[in-house]
């Protein structure tokens, strides 16, 4: 039985990774396996701005994968912790009763639903800010480079 507090702690700690998605689908899941792309490439885009500086076009345009995947894994583990229990049981629990224990709701889901929120918005936020930025100063710089 897949329980709701778990799949909501496992996408929002290890959701970029994949975990959740493991957890509820099997091996098998397509999107499980696809999730570490986007993580990487972003912590790839991190490290080559820590090597060439905060002008390489590059890292400001993968840097904001690895935040929108986080935002993203957070958004599912806010809708993981506020499905009811009922459409959670028939969704992941077809064997199991409509209330039963797996799909309830407790502290430590409204946790993992309360730091998802908090901490997703944050990091969306963050990338979106950190694109436009970068983008506005590119365009400025080519904006130089032509009247020059």
């Amino acid at each position: 039985m897949k329980n709701k507090t778990v799949a909501a702690w496992l996408s929002f700690l290890g959701g970029p990774l994949g975990l959740h998605r493991f957890y509820l689908r099997g091996m098998g899941d397509w999107l499980g396996w696809l999730l570490p792309i986007p993580t990487a490439l972003g912590v790839y885009g991190i490290e080559r701005m820590r090597m060439y500086g905060v002008d390489d076009g590059l890292s400001w345009a993968l840097i904001p994968l690895l935040g929108f995947t986080i935002a993203g894994c957070a958004l599912m583990a806010i809708v993981y912790g506020l499905m009811t229990p009922e459409k959670w049981n028939a969704r992941f629990n077809a064997s199991a009763p409509a209330d039963a224990e797996p799909g309830r709701t407790n502290w430590f889901t409204i946790g993992a639903v309360v730091l998802a929120l908090f901490f997703g918005s944050t990091i969306l936020m963050a990338s979106i800010v950190f694109s436009f930025q970068r983008y506005f100063e590119h365009q400025i710089e080519e904006g130089r480079k032509i009247s020059q």
